[in-house]
């Protein structure tokens, strides 16, 4: 089993915009006043360029995918939320919360990768929950040890308790469950993803301690983490408001190991930080300051890594 992999799927988007439909509950999206929905989907398609170049040079395998322009999908820059991609040539599919994030979900995306040479034994679909108003968003939800068959999960209003443990025995992880909050006005409210507050790396992991208001709980997470030989890298709220919890560790060129992650990300760790961080792994980060804003996800949220077996 590995826990990171070389390749990484992304959708580059053609209308991206803040999402009325998600901005309910996830409260790191922000109006940017003045700008012409044309104006926002250009500099979120320059960022994403940028963003990919870096990846490239940097010997990391990505396959981009465009977006359509119908039907209506802001958030199709995210599709880590829709689906998931494992070693046994296994593909999850994903119930959304947002019926507009519904239509993200495309065949011609698997087909694509079935054109460059990738395996799919099986598809595992939870879809149908949206029925019951129940939902799961992907690895947005579910944080995996994939060496450790462990799965971190935030409870949420966009991960239900019960659909997670069934993913976990479907899939044969673990389940470790809490809740984590932040402060919204004077009130503690779920984090909408468990991505936004947490990355789970090889040898380390970089986690928001402070929004696990359960003592319980939060004790179980980290006992977990070091049980399993990872150094906890604790960030503090106001860094989960610069998206430092939403990174993500790949494989670039000649098995070098990059820790991905937004240049606000990056400017919002303390040197101490950053210094943990570099002993195990170099730091790649690119400007995703439009892609923050509206979308309210960051560059871990735009990054579907493959792990299904080649022919």
């Amino acid at each position: 089993m590995q826990q990171i992999t070389n390749t990484i799927l992304m959708i580059r988007p053609v209308g991206f915009r803040m999402n009325e439909q998600t901005a309910v509950n996830n409260y790191y999206q922000k109006v940017l006043d003045g700008l012409l929905p044309e104006t926002v989907n250009a500099k979120a398609q320059q960022e994403f360029d940028a963003f990919v170049e870096k990846l490239k040079a940097a010997g990391i395998d990505i396959v981009v995918v465009d977006d359509t322009k119908e039907p209506d999908t802001p958030d199709s820059i995210f599709p880590n939320n829709w689906i998931s991609f494992h070693q046994q040539g296994t593909v999850g599919i994903y119930p959304m919360f947002a019926e507009n994030r519904r239509q993200e979900r495309r065949e011609d995306v698997l087909e694509r990768l079935e054109e460059k040479g990738f395996m799919i034994e099986n598809i595992v679909d939870y879809t149908a929950a949206e029925e019951e108003g129940v939902f799961l968003e992907g690895t947005g939800s579910v944080l995996l040890d994939r060496v450790n068959r462990k799965a971190y999960c935030a409870l949420s209003p966009r991960a239900d308790e019960d659909l997670f443990i069934e993913f976990c025995e479907d899939f044969e992880y673990t389940p470790v469950v809490f809740v984590a909050n932040q402060t919204v006005g004077d009130e503690r409210k779920a984090i909408y993803h468990t991505n936004v507050m947490m990355c789970l790396a090889e040898t380390f992991a970089v986690i928001c301690l402070d929004s696990i208001d359960d003592k319980k709980e939060r004790k179980n997470v980290v006992k977990h983490l070091k049980e399993d030989g990872k150094e906890v890298i604790a960030i503090t709220e106001a860094q989960v408001n610069n998206f430092a919890g939403n990174m993500l560790q790949v494989v670039g060129a000649n098995g070098k190991r990059y820790l991905v992650m937004s240049a606000s990300a990056h400017q919002s760790l303390t040197p101490e930080q950053v210094a943990t961080i570099e002993k195990h792994c170099e730091i790649l980060s690119s400007s995703l300051d439009t892609i923050e804003a509206c979308g309210g996800g960051s560059a871990r949220c735009m990054m579907a890594e493959v792990f299904l077996p080649k022919k």
